[in-house]
């Protein structure tokens, strides 16, 4: 009577899971998915560096320097003297930012004043390369 009983609960055991097949299948349609998605993606980010860098030029920092300047008639001499009186302001009442302003790819940000483009001031990042030209990001062009 027990190899009957035996023999019946493991005709009643089913064996389930994935064949190698299956699972080739899975891998090649995830590869082909993967393969159609990531060229699109990949250039999003340099994109993204750039409009935060425009972002920062055209209306972050700005704003701190507007700040500082309706404090102190002026405009300052140097970005640092946003953070700290390094400017001798008199009317002095920062920090007008929290921190060093730094680009998406890790340079600080260049500031001009008295200007060379014709603003009341010159901001710009050097871009990703680092240098002066090309790809810089500025407050002067549009």
């Amino acid at each position: 009577m027990t190899e009957k009983r035996i023999a019946n609960h493991e005709s009643r055991i089913t064996k389930t899971g994935f064949t190698l097949v299956e699972l080739l299948l899975v891998v090649i349609i995830l590869g082909a998915l993967a393969a159609m998605i990531v060229p699109r993606l990949a250039g999003r980010s340099e994109q993204a560096k750039v409009a935060i860098a425009k972002a920062d030029v055209t209306s972050n920092i700005p704003l701190a320097l507007d700040l500082y300047e309706l404090d102190n008639g002026r405009y300052p001499n140097s970005l640092q003297a946003l953070q700290s009186n390094t400017g001798g302001g008199s009317n002095w009442n920062g920090p007008y930012i929290k921190k060093k302003p730094v680009d998406p790819w890790g340079n600080e940000y260049k500031y001009k004043c008295p200007p060379d483009h014709g603003r009341d001031y010159d901001l710009f990042s050097l871009g990703p390369n680092g240098v002066e030209g090309g790809d810089d990001v500025t407050n002067w062009e549009d």
